[in-house]
């Protein structure tokens, strides 16, 4: 069997093996998320560290990496089909300065299982693996049972003393995610990107006031932003509806281009 099945998970069909490939290739040529890039650049120094929560196939991760060449990015995936992916393309790119970790982000270090939703064509959709509730369209999944630890647990663990910049979609868990983060982001202060999609966290039986109220006591400045219209980055002090949140830390809010 090829090593890129057998790196999957489950034996895949002729069909996912081709797609797999397919993706493989989008991940080692193109890149996405340009704009947010050019958006962050005042904020990530060349020497920055960087953890990427549910880093999928790579595109932040590396993004990231071309930004802090002299700095590290840990690129956290728990999902075997997107972290063969990553972790191949990050090999072919030649990208010392990242850290693939094969595990997922939440509250506390303990095993989940993974929904993948599989497409109608029976290929894998990836980008919408999730812990908690099972889809609820009447799609078939794929499991797998991953490990999860915290980044409270990561950053002691590391002895880490700098943090620069957390980007955190995880469809949904990310406020699980936050009450394992909560003495780190204190401790570093680094800048928090992170999805807020309502429906999506009400899967994983939470909500966005969650996130913000976990938020609230640690002086941070929050930012709405959406790939849809450039990244515009609109400063709110609570929910509004759907959309990326970046938190920024008071002392580095006037770096941020706002409207």
């Amino acid at each position: 069997m090829d090593d890129k099945v057998s790196e999957t998970g489950p034996a895949l069909t002729f069909r996912q093996s081709l797609t797999w490939t397919a993706h493989l290739f989008k991940a080692v040529i193109r890149q996405y998320h340009k704009d947010l890039g050019a958006k962050l650049a005042p904020l990530i120094a060349r020497d920055a560290v960087i953890v990427d929560v549910g880093a999928h196939s790579g595109q932040h991760s590396k993004l990231f990496a071309g930004m802090a060449p002299d700095g590290h990015v840990y690129a956290f995936e728990p999902g075997a089909y997107a972290r063969s992916i990553l972790s191949r393309m990050v090999r072919l790119r030649g990208l010392s300065n990242v850290t693939v970790v094969p595990f997922g982000m939440s509250d506390k270090a303990s095993t989940e299982t993974l929904h993948v939703p599989l497409k109608r064509s029976g290929t894998m959709g990836f980008g919408l693996s999730h812990i908690g509730a099972d889809n609820d369209d009447g799609r078939a999944t794929a499991t797998e049972t991953i490990q999860l630890t915290t980044l409270d647990i990561f950053a002691e663990a590391q002895k880490l003393t700098r943090l620069d910049f957390v980007k955190v979609d995880i469809e949904g868990w990310e406020a699980h995610f936050l009450k394992g983060a909560l003495g780190t982001i204190k401790r570093l202060r680094p800048i928090v990107l992170i999805e807020v999609v309502e429906h999506v966290l009400a899967r994983a039986g939470t909500t966005p006031a969650d996130i913000f109220d976990a938020m609230a006591p640690l002086d941070y400045v929050a930012f709405e932003n959406s790939e849809h219209d450039g990244y515009v980055m609109r400063r709110v002090e609570g929910f509004r509806h759907s959309m990326d949140i970046m938190f920024v830390p008071s002392e580095k809010a006037h770096l941020v281009d706002a409207e």
